[in-house]
């Protein structure tokens, strides 16, 4: 009898669900978010494009949020790309090339509330890390590393985004 009346406690809790939805995690006092090009403070050229992109797309595909103009969003989300490192995690004995890389960027970003001016986040030495293999055989171009690290950034951009608890 006992199991019978567990199984059915637990039946009804699977049809009814937990009522869990991405939308609740996130602050409904905003409905958009203006994203300008990321300012890139290195010289490695056109990573900003990639990295504004990639956060556009985060915010598009895991939040309420809408992406809009700066004129009409009622919050913005602007950064800048502060540092870009290479190091090499590891070498190949005949020839000492390298056999694994290592691309960490780092940014600094705050989203503010247009409205009134409020910075709602700041992160200052925001990281993150991208690993290549320049060797064959998987012959991986810098590019690997850095789409790596960039999507990386995107998710853990919009992520901070969350409401608090």
């Amino acid at each position: 009898m006992m199991l019978r009346w567990a199984m059915a406690v637990c039946l009804c809790g699977l049809l009814v669900g937990c009522g869990y939805s991405p939308e609740g995690v996130y602050d409904d006092r905003y409905r958009t978010v203006a994203v300008p090009i990321f300012e890139n403070r290195t010289f490695w050229e056109r990573m900003q494009f990639d990295l504004t992109e990639a956060v556009v797309k985060e915010l598009e595909q895991r939040t309420p949020y809408t992406v809009a103009p700066s004129g009409v969003a009622d919050t913005i989300l602007q950064g800048s790309i502060t540092r870009v490192e290479q190091r090499r995690l590891s070498r190949r004995q005949e020839g000492g090339v390298p056999d694994e890389m290592e691309l960490t960027i780092t940014v600094d970003f705050e989203w503010i509330d247009l409205r009134s001016g409020e910075t709602i986040r700041e992160r200052r030495g925001f990281e993150a890390v991208g690993r290549y293999a320049p060797t064959r055989p998987a012959g991986e171009r810098f590019e690997s590393g850095q789409h790596a690290a960039v999507q990386q950034l995107a998710r853990d951009i919009v992520s901070t985004m969350r409401a608090d608890w």
